[in-house]
């Protein structure tokens, strides 16, 4: 019989933040795949790090990161064939993916690979959008209010345009767009209305105005927006 795959949501960064079910699939795994930054770490095992069994047989995906798709696909073209040959093993495979998996999550790469051939189970996680909003103390929607996410390397016309027709907003991917992204917010007047927040649940988490943001931003940050007066009362 083939093994089960697991898509293993480990929330934003903070152990802490992982569900109970996360934690006992990743502490009982005998294989367990993460991907990893081309030629660095990875940041879901480090997550996870105590959790791992020490004789557990560890499965990387080196993902480049690079605004051309193919390399990427093919590193995950790669993980699938590893992972599926320890699935018709009959070994189950936890794979670990910060924040949510079907959230803006690398596992969904290895789900349309792998699901219509394999049992597959989902674990969500605690997103970065609800960790983002816990750690600025924002709400971010009630009653009828509608939330917009999107994506940091949108161009600046279609952020503008998306924005202006939103109420609440969560900018993820942040990184190096943030320039744009301030320039969009300036623009339409709404930066008093802006918290800026990097790394959250970390110990090196930064929250703070937009306005008094850094001028450089890592990958793991998220601009939260309400544009109402108390949009939450």
């Amino acid at each position: 019989m083939n093994g089960t795959l697991y898509g293993v949501g480990l929330g934003p960064g903070d152990p802490e933040l992982m569900t109970l079910r996360a934690a006992r699939l990743i502490s009982a795994a005998k294989v367990v795949a993460y991907p990893t930054l081309e030629g660095g770490d990875s940041f879901a095992r480090s997550i996870a790090a105590d959790l791992i069994q020490k004789d557990a047989d560890e499965i990387a995906m080196d993902v480049p990161m690079t605004v051309e798709r193919a390399p990427a696909q093919a590193a995950y073209d790669i993980g699938a064939e590893q992972i599926a040959a320890r699935l018709e093993a009959g070994d189950d495979v936890v794979v670990l993916c910060e924040g949510d998996p079907f959230f803006y999550g690398s596992f969904m790469y290895l789900f349309a690979r792998l699901s219509e051939r394999f049992e597959t189970q989902i674990v969500p996680g605690v997103t970065s959008v609800t960790a983002c909003a816990a750690r600025a103390r924002k709400p971010l929607v009630a009653r009828n209010e509608r939330l917009t996410v999107l994506p940091g390397p949108l161009p600046e016309d279609e952020l503008r345009t998306r924005i202006e027709g939103a109420e609440s907003v969560a900018i993820m991917k942040v990184g190096r767009h943030l320039p744009k992204i301030r320039g969009v917010i300036e623009a339409l007047g709404l930066v008093d209305k802006a918290t800026y927040i990097e790394r959250a649940s970390l110990p090196e988490e930064v929250v703070l105005p937009l306005s008094e943001a850094p001028e450089k931003a890592p990958y793991f940050s998220m601009i939260l927006l309400a544009k109402g007066n108390d949009p939450w009362l």
